[in-house]
């Protein structure tokens, strides 16, 4: 079966000759690479750790300790694998993401009893996916196939192995939590893996639009997954307006409390995940990618560390001076010398808005109350 671009059928690793052609015509990427889709603060820590000095010997080590044979075995007794004979549309959907991402192994897949929307991909040795019913029953079919594609992006990317980690530390912390100090030290680095992981799910929902291909599914999942299976009540300009108005409102109070509401999270706030992926799939980094040009699997090996974190400073840099956040325009003043900021920072705690340095034409614009948003898978 063709694929439209010159693909045929592929084996699932196994040795089986499978059909995974696309339903439709979609453009499939052979050989690529997670570099491709990554965010780059997500690229230049797998870039990191991919290079670092017996990294994998760690964590086959760590696998010992870590509950995955008991995870895997959870799942086996208690839900439902896909395949031919069961949920065949996931199974068809899984074997699809696959072939267009050129994953070479195709990762069981299982669904679960939970009214909760949510999918996760896991596991040291190898990955699994887990889909919930409650997210099956949610989406469509192209927004479902979104998601798919988003769990095959976690698993090329390897980030399986870290959300594994993150949820072995993270219920450790709570085993340890009468320790103060030994909760701290997990903490810690529980905290720092969230915030990584917040950064591979941007990556996994470009991998998800690279498998759909359809941008408006994709907007249309994340609505759903933030307002339910209401798609009549809701709008898409309107959902992304949210995100601008979560970015820029409020004063340095609203930019403190943003910071305290997200770390504990796993995953962004749905609406900036919305914001991103619209403004990835314009860029034209997107536009590369679906022409045939993007980094190959078989260079993964010569990749520069030292070039992945200069691309991730310089989008750090990037996002800063873009931003309309109070706290962070506060941050570009302070790197610029402007005058007047015990003033400013006195009258953005008092909600009073920013007031424009010396020689600076026009009265200064108050900042619009923020918006809010949720959801995960």
């Amino acid at each position: 079966m063709s694929d439209g671009n010159g693909g045929s059928t592929a084996g699932n690793g196994s040795g089986e000759e499978r059909e995974r052609a696309p339903g439709r015509q979609r453009k499939r990427f052979p050989d690529i690479s997670s570099r491709a889709y990554e965010h780059p603060a997500d690229r230049s820590a797998l870039v990191a750790l991919r290079k670092l000095s017996g990294f994998d010997t760690v964590f086959k080590a760590l696998s010992g300790l870590l509950p995955e044979r008991s995870l895997r075995l959870l799942y086996l007794s208690d839900s439902v694998r896909v395949g031919e004979e069961q949920f065949p549309h996931l199974h068809t959907m899984l074997l699809d993401a696959c072939y267009i991402l050129d994953l070479p192994k195709v990762p069981p897949m299982y669904v679960t009893q939970d009214p909760q929307p949510n999918a996760m991909c896991i596991g040291l040795d190898e990955p699994i996916i887990v889909v919930t019913t409650g997210l099956v029953e949610l989406l469509d079919e192209e927004e479902m196939r979104a998601v798919v594609g988003h769990e095959v992006g976690h698993a090329l990317s390897g980030h399986s192995v870290y959300r594994t980690i993150l949820l072995f530390l993270t219920n450790f912390a709570l085993k340890v939590a009468w320790i103060p100090l030994g909760n701290l030290a997990v903490m810690a680095i529980v905290t720092g893996l969230r915030e990584w992981f917040r950064k591979s799910e941007l990556s996994a929902d470009r991998a998800g639009l690279l498998v759909g291909q359809d941008l408006t599914a994709s907007m249309r999942g994340l609505m759903k997954i933030a307002g339910g299976n209401h798609l009549h009540e809701m709008n898409v300009d309107a959902f992304l307006a949210q995100a601008e108005e979560y970015e820029a409102g409020g004063d340095l109070r609203d930019s403190v409390l943003k910071i305290m509401n997200v770390l504990p999270r796993s995953h962004p706030f749905t609406t900036v995940r919305a914001a991103e992926l619209r403004k990835w799939a314009g860029s034209r980094e997107h536009q590369r990618i679906m022409d045939g040009h993007y980094p190959r699997r078989s260079a993964d090996k010569d990749t520069s560390v030292s070039d992945s974190f200069r691309e991730s400073a310089n989008h750090y840099a990037e996002s800063v001076r873009a931003s309309k956040d109070p706290l962070l325009g506060l941050v570009r003043d302070l790197a610029s010398g402007a005058g007047g900021l015990g003033g400013r920072l006195r009258d953005s705690f008092k909600g009073g808005g920013t007031t424009p340095p010396k020689g600076s034409e026009g009265p200064g614009k108050g900042p619009e109350g923020p918006g809010e948003g949720s959801g995960r898978a």
